[in-house]
């Protein structure tokens, strides 16, 4: 049976590229790696995420071209590691980036909050237990 050999990228579709790049880069810091335009005429920019070879993608359809994107709760979530949960909760909320929910303790120790990007997309923020 043939098998995948690893993860290169995960897409989210988006209403306002310009808005989700800056939540990505500003508020994660993730960095762009590159971006251009489809065959079939969508904007397309992929974020490179730190210690990650696996990139985001995000993806803006040209007007007309598809319904817009209207994210249902809980439907996915990215969840990105933390060194400090409390230090980046309170640098992302400078940069007028408040979190959604948390910070929560888990059973083992870890902790974990919640931050949602332009389109509704959660993003979870894991500082593992020490």
């Amino acid at each position: 049976m043939p098998t995948v050999t690893r993860l290169l990228h995960t897409r989210y579709r988006v209403n306002d590229l310009a808005a989700s790049v800056k939540f990505y880069t500003e508020c994660l810091g993730l960095k762009v790696s590159r971006q251009h335009t489809s065959p079939r005429g969508a904007q397309l920019v992929f974020l490179a995420t730190p210690n990650s070879t696996e990139e985001i993608e995000l993806c803006q359809m040209p007007a007309g071209a598809a319904e817009p994107v209207k994210v249902q709760p809980d439907l996915t979530h990215l969840a990105f590691e933390v060194e400090d949960l409390e230090r980046f909760a309170a640098e992302a909320a400078a940069k007028g980036y408040e979190l959604s929910d948390g910070p929560t303790k888990t059973g083992s120790g870890s902790l974990i909050a919640f931050i949602d990007a332009p389109e509704g997309y959660e993003v979870e923020l894991i500082q593992k237990a020490k």
